[in-house]
């Protein structure tokens, strides 16, 4: 049997670090570049202090899943916050509903209790 070998230059070189993760392949950006890139995508840069053992946790969770860990906190901070946001809207409307259905419930009783009873006849 043949042993597969990886050319240099494909895919599976790149995606396994070999090509690409060395000091000889980085490059500093612009300031303008990288401010053009935040812009297109939509980033702000922040400053946050965070306990360090969560910020220890990231990295280890980060490293199981092979990207970095201020990445990962991005995601999952968006994430949490379209969750949450979904979570909130759904709870106004079914609080707009409730109160819709209680509004109704109430003129249909006040309908009701103000319409004339019906006279018995003598007999």
């Amino acid at each position: 049997m043949n042993k597969k070998s990886t050319i240099a230059g494909t895919a599976e070189a790149w995606e396994t670090g070999e090509l690409g993760r060395s000091d000889a392949h980085v490059r500093k950006t612009a300031v303008e570049v990288a401010d053009k890139i935040d812009e297109a995508l939509g980033l702000q840069a922040i400053s946050i202090r965070l306990p360090k053992a969560t910020i220890d946790t990231y990295k280890q969770i980060a490293e199981m899943h092979g990207v970095g860990y201020q990445p990962l906190m991005r995601d999952a901070i968006c994430r949490w916050a379209e969750s949450e946001l979904k979570m909130l809207l759904i709870g106004a409307v079914e609080s707009q509903r409730t109160a819709s259905k209680a509004k109704k419930a109430t003129k249909q009783e006040h309908v009701i209790q103000s319409e004339p009873m019906p006279m018995k006849k003598a007999a």
